[in-house]
């Protein structure tokens, strides 16, 4: 990374760099009706974005199975993960535009980051199918933090890798979660209406968006200047 970098860009991954919708809403289904649970799209729609401890524990609290272990967490997480992989795998759906948004804003001198939710297998996994690997700067997942979204942990340790104040950075996510962890850490967001979204519940963001290709560099240096002056 360039030590003349003034701005910082951080993306979440599912449903912003890759349309992954289908394949999380399918591996969590799959995977909780071995438990005996029935899985709709209303509730994948309330839990994504969130990590899966918490995920998990929420539902079995909802269904009053009181608090899960430890080793039953851990093992449904990565049933679940397993399946999700192998069927990114198999389809890799890139959102429109999102490779060449993080290279035009490598190339424009811009701090790159990752600030995901998910498990850092998934996120490697996603950067490798698309080939930005190059232009990232820093790479930020669930793992790596104490809390998810939407509290602000995983953004301001991406801004702390980058070296950048939080105030010189702009989240580029696709969840109320996300936007509103931005938010708490000080950052613009940019929220794109991807599958199971709409524009009125991400109407908290800066600006609202249909596809990553709508924006570049330049559009996100003026929403980061509109923001700190």
């Amino acid at each position: 990374m360039n030590d003349a970098v003034t701005f910082g860009a951080i993306f979440d991954v599912d449903g912003t760099l890759v349309d992954s919708h289908d394949a999380h809403f399918l591996a969590w289904k799959d995977t909780l009706a071995d438990h005996g649970i029935e899985y709709d799209l209303e509730a994948f729609g309330r839990d994504f974005g969130r990590r899966n401890p918490e995920i998990i524990g929420g539902l079995w609290d909802e269904l009053g199975r009181g608090s899960p272990d430890k080793e039953l967490v851990e093992e449904i997480a990565e049933a679940k993960e397993r399946h999700f992989r192998a069927l990114l795998s198999a389809s890799f759906p890139e959102m429109p535009g999102a490779a060449d948004l993080i290279r035009d804003l490598d190339e424009a001198g811009w701090g790159v980051a990752i600030g995901s939710s998910a498990p850092a297998e998934n996120v490697r996994l996603s950067i490798d199918l698309l080939g930005t690997a190059s232009s990232l700067d820093a790479v930020v997942c669930g793992d790596d933090v104490e809390r998810g979204k939407p509290e602000p942990d995983v953004f301001l340790e991406a801004a702390g890798r980058l070296g950048l104040d939080p105030r010189r950075c702009v989240v580029i996510e696709d969840a109320c979660a996300g936007v509103e962890a931005a938010h708490r850490a000080g950052m613009p967001a940019v929220a794109i209406a991807s599958k199971g979204r709409t524009r009125a519940e991400l109407s908290e963001a800066e600006l609202v968006i249909d596809s990553l290709e709508e924006i570049d560099h330049a559009r996100l240096e003026k929403i980061i200047k509109e923001t700190t002056t």
